[in-house]
């Protein structure tokens, strides 16, 4: 009740202002969260497409090693007397990528191939990426997982996929010692990267991007873009209330205190509006009024 008793005392001008600001209110909060959903699913559409590119070549990396480096190198593993780990996919692929990440642009850029037992340490998962492993293990439909982690460096963005032994011959170096070749057991010992079986999910190829800065370069467009938004709708509220107040209100305001000289008496005010829209229409219905209220007048005083 008081507040249709307060709506009711206001003025035109100020119901009017009051109706801008609500609509200003609205359209910038839906604005703002329509623009935040927009930005943050660029930004994380980009820090995928980035993933995606550097997974792409470091498995391109892999099959290189593994159809044109390991022919070369694989009769000499029993030969040589060191255990040359170029002939590992894993091996290659991680030092391609590290190579890569010595630019400083790319150093918190990360590619681990995560295995619960790896012949290199080096290699051996953490409790997430042994997590991957295992939903690897026990989904097989579930080809890729996505998602966000922190780490000591910032937030990244990881595409996780399984790496599964599809060839016979990948067991030479990881089914038992006694099947190794002597470099190897030389170079990594007989304790770890053995017992794997073929078609074995053993590891889980992980490649990790920064995302913090993608985010918060997303934050600072959204918060330019606001200002610019609020700026813009301040603008044009600004200009509608001052058109409002100039050709609506202002007018409107001219017929009352006319109307209130006629009320007592003053028959000689006159409602001059020259346009011929609503408000120009209604003084000249008031000027009509006006004159038959006097013709009233005039006969009331002839008889009497």
């Amino acid at each position: 009740m008081l507040n249709n008793i307060t709506l009711k005392n206001l003025k035109i001008g100020a119901k009017f202002n009051l109706l801008l600001i609500l609509v200003f209110i609205v359209s910038i909060l839906g604005s703002g969260v329509a623009l935040s959903s927009v930005l943050q699913g660029r930004a994380q559409n980009e820090v995928a497409s980035q993933a995606q590119i550097l997974i792409q070549m470091v498995n391109a990396v892999r099959d290189y090693t593994q159809n044109r480096i390991d022919p070369l190198l694989a009769p000499r593993l029993d030969t040589n007397p060191t255990f040359m780990p170029e002939i590992v996919p894993t091996f290659s692929s991680k030092e391609v990528f590290e190579n890569f990440r010595k630019k400083a642009e790319y150093k918190n850029f990360f590619h681990k191939d995560a295995t619960l037992n790896p012949t290199n340490l080096v290699d051996k998962a953490d409790n997430f990426e042994t997590q991957l492993v295992e939903r690897f293990r026990n989904d097989s439909k579930t080809l890729e997982i996505t998602g966000f982690r922190n780490l000591p460096e910032g937030e990244v963005f990881y595409i996780a996929r399984p790496l599964k032994i599809t060839q016979q011959k990948c067991l030479r170096c990881h089914s038992t010692p006694d099947q190794a070749p002597k470099s190897q057991l030389a170079t990594y010992g007989s304790e770890n990267g053995f017992g794997w079986q073929l078609n074995q999910i053993v590891s889980a190829q992980i490649i990790s991007v920064p995302s913090e800065d993608i985010f918060a370069n997303a934050k600072r467009t959204w918060i330019l873009i606001m200002i610019l938004l609020i700026t813009i709708f301040a603008i044009v509220v600004f200009l509608i209330n001052f058109l409002i107040t100039k050709y609506v209100i202002q007018r409107i305001r001219r017929i009352e205190k006319i109307a209130q000289k006629v009320s007592i008496g003053d028959m000689n005010a006159d409602f001059e509006e020259s346009s011929n829209d609503e408000i120009g229409g209604l003084a000249q219905a008031f000027n009509r009024m006006k004159a038959s209220l006097k013709i009233a007048m005039d006969m009331l005083n002839n008889q009497s």
